[in-house]
């Protein structure tokens, strides 16, 4: 491990030099985050998991930005141009850019025309120009240098410009203040291209817009990028020229009465607009980009880790409804662990409206499977299969309720490997009809099948690093399944490779030991599966429960290396295993001073234990919203200004949230309708799947269009 960087994180991440170089060690010996956030606390000082990978990401990039200094030092140093003060700017860069600016003058150059220049012999005549002589004239100057390839005094002059103008250009002092001149006063200047094509306006903000660069929201930047990708705007960087120019000037310009003065003028010019100026409005939208990419993908990864972590509908049975007009909509009908009990189609939308006979297959699979809740997918035809389900639920002789669930990525999944094998008798529409209302029962272990990307919660997650944002869903679903925790004995193969630690031929072993010899009845019988070995176990088996096995303690969060200590913590209560879970042991855990125990064990790791002994099963996804489950149907006509709604957050984005209330088209709260004064992001305030209270701002019919507010609107005199 590197100290100079762990200092220098310990002041960038807030954290003890000690926190760092544990969480380096933890992670050098192979441990999993997910392990290490839940069972390493003590060490840690209980570090999430956010912060043990910030930790890992931030050392690595500056690993990577020390070996980047070391070999900018090495090849300055090789040609025998290095200087201690150099070595020491090099070493101070904060960022890649500054140590690139500082190597710039010193890289081996592709032809040029101050590389030209140079082969033709003017770099002394370029040096005696940036001396500012005041006696002679530039004529004398040059001439000295005339010869075959250098025919006139106005050549060589022109051409030690170039010179000149690549001196000034590779400056990194002059580059760093133009740089930050053009991000203080710069403005974002977009128009519309002649003969462009934007027919659904969809980029019509773009059409004439200016915004300062220093203000520009993440948000805007990608849709500016995406727009001129596209071919409907152009766009550039404005700025005052004077101001730089004057700057340079300045800067270079020793001795104003020099016959060579304007020369130099000119070559400031030139270095200007061919070399530092286009270079520098390139560096600054490519370093808007990478921090709008940053925003965007923790924001869809937060959207996912919110969607996931949707509470489960538990103990309903479930249809799962596909809306569709030409095919039909196909119905699942699943039981309340998820099991297909019935698949069937019926005709109730355009062209076909096959309404009454739709009706009675519907009130005959409620009847036959006492259904209690119908998920239908949100897409095309939704609304029109919402209304059928809305007008036929007060005909069935129970009560059933439904809900609008989001149907991205079903099709995705509907036609993978992985839905074939599952259910290689059904077509793609019932697979999507399946996962759909599996969604409604256990958003976590049906959405584990999707790839996180075609969810539909980001906003613009095409356009930025898609390495970046495998990498960041990846980790948010690693994250929520392990602070979740998975059942071993009906987990799916999809669930299990994102467990701390498993490996695929971990998965492989855990699937054959259920197919050959059913369940599992003790953690003990994973250690023994070929395939498993003891770091495996160790990373692993505290996020694998086994809820009816015959070790109670199988059951909970509880790390088996810690079951010794909980047995002596329970005799020092007077209580078994077999009390787990009950009123006894809570009410004993109540009245027990954690302080006055002393059976080997952290406070940390203590505490985490007291709660599971508690509630053995508990499950974080139950402290939340449940989803919002209606029993009629809402119509833009029926919506008043004013009105106040009850709604479900579907998407949380930058400018503001999208949420469903009934309609067709989710309703928009702009961020300014959120919350009483100022506040950075809509996610500081809501989150995706969130049960809101909202108000109706504005409608507008002809675009079914509605915006929200959540807070109570004014009444006006």
């Amino acid at each position: 491990m590197n100290e100079m960087i762990i200092h220098e994180m310990v002041g960038e991440l807030g954290v003890s030099k000690k926190q760092v170089e544990v969480v380096l060690n933890l992670l050098s010996e192979g441990n999993t985050i997910p392990f290490i956030a839940r069972y390493r606390k003590e060490l840690t000082g209980s570090m999430d998991e956010e912060m043990i990978r910030k930790v890992s990401e931030v050392y690595n990039y500056q690993e990577n930005l020390l070996k980047r200094k070391e070999d900018v030092i090495r090849l300055i140093d090789e040609k025998g141009l290095l200087t201690e003060e150099l070595k020491n700017s090099i070493l101070n860069c904060q960022k890649l850019i500054e140590v690139e600016d500082l190597y710039r003058p010193f890289k081996e150059k592709k032809k040029t025309k101050a590389t030209e220049a140079i082969k033709l012999g003017l770099e002394p005549l370029a040096k005696m120009m940036m001396a500012f002589p005041t006696s002679g004239t530039i004529e004398e100057l040059a001439s000295k240098f005339l010869k075959d390839d250098v025919p006139t005094v106005e050549f060589a002059v022109q051409n030690a410009s170039y010179i000149i103008a690549e001196w000034i250009s590779d400056d990194a002092k002059f580059r760093k203040e133009i740089r930050r001149m053009m991000y203080r006063s710069g403005v974002f200047i977009t128009k519309l291209k002649k003969n462009a094509e934007d027919e659904k306006k969809t980029y019509e903000m773009y059409y004439d817009y200016a915004e300062q660069v220093s203000k520009i929201k993440p948000h805007r930047i990608l849709a500016i990028n995406r727009a001129e990708k596209e071919g409907v705007i152009s766009v550039k960087i404005d700025y005052s020229l004077e101001e730089i120019t004057a700057f340079l000037e300045k800067c270079l310009i020793k001795n104003s009465s020099s016959f060579v003065t304007c020369y130099i003028k000119e070559a400031i010019q030139d270095s200007l607009k061919r070399l530092i100026l286009p270079s520098i409005e390139r560096e600054i939208r490519a370093e808007l980009k990478e921090k709008a990419e940053e925003v965007a993908i923790e924001n869809f990864s937060s959207n996912v880790e919110h969607l996931l972590l949707t509470p489960p509908i538990k103990n309903k049975t479930v249809l799962g409804f596909d809306p569709a007009f030409r095919t039909g909509c196909k119905l699942a009908v699943l039981s309340q662990t998820g099991q297909v009990l019935a698949i069937d189609v019926i005709y109730p939308t355009e062209p076909h409206l096959k309404v009454k006979e739709s009706e009675e297959k519907v009130l005959s699979l409620i009847e036959k499977y006492a259904i209690d809740v119908i998920a239908i997918g949100n897409g095309t035809a939704s609304r029109e299969s919402e209304k059928f389900i809305a007008d036929l639920l007060p005909k069935a002789k129970r009560k059933v309720e439904y809900i609008i669930v989001s149907e991205a990525g079903a099709s995705v999944y509907s036609a993978s490997p992985l839905a074939i094998s599952e259910f290689p008798e059904l077509t793609v529409e019932k697979r999507s009809a399946v996962s759909i209302g599996r969604r409604l029962q256990d958003a976590l272990s049906e959405l584990v099948k999707i790839d996180p990307k075609s969810i539909g919660v980001g906003l613009y997650q095409h356009d930025v690093n898609q390495k970046k944002l495998d990498e960041s869903l990846d980790f948010v679903v690693e994250k929520t399944v392990n602070q979740v925790g998975v059942n071993i004995n009906t987990a799916s193969s999809s669930l299990l490779q994102y467990v701390s630690g498993l490996t695929k031929r971990a998965i492989d072993a855990i699937l054959a030991f259920r197919s050959t010899s059913g369940e599992f009845q003790t953690r003990e019988e994973v250690l023994k599966l070929k395939g498993i070995t003891p770091k495996i176990y160790e990373q692993s088996i505290g996020f694998l429960r086994i809820p009816n096995g015959s070790n109670p303690l199988d059951k909970t969060g509880i790390h088996p290396e810690s079951y010794a200590n909980v047995l002596k913590l329970l005799k020092a209560i007077d209580c078994s295993k077999e009390d787990i879970g009950s009123s006894k042991l809570r009410e004993k855990l109540e009245q027990v001073d954690i302080s006055q125990l002393d059976i080997g064990l952290d406070a940390y790791t203590l505490e985490d234990i007291i709660k599971d002994l508690k509630t053995p099963l508990r499950d974080p996804r139950d402290m939340l919203d449940k989803p919002l489950l209606r029993g009629d149907i809402l119509k833009i006509e029926d919506l008043k200004v004013g009105e106040k709604l009850q709604g479900t957050v579907r998407n949380v984005v930058d400018f503001g949230v999208f949420i469903d209330i009934g309609l067709h088209n989710d309703g928009l709260a702009h961020i300014s309708k959120l919350a009483k004064g100022y506040i950075k992001h809509p996610s500081d305030v809501v989150s995706v799947g969130d049960i809101v209270d909202c108000y109706v701002l504005d409608i507008k019919k002809e675009t079914e269009k509605v915006a929200l507010s959540l807070l109570p609107l004014e009444k006006s005199n």
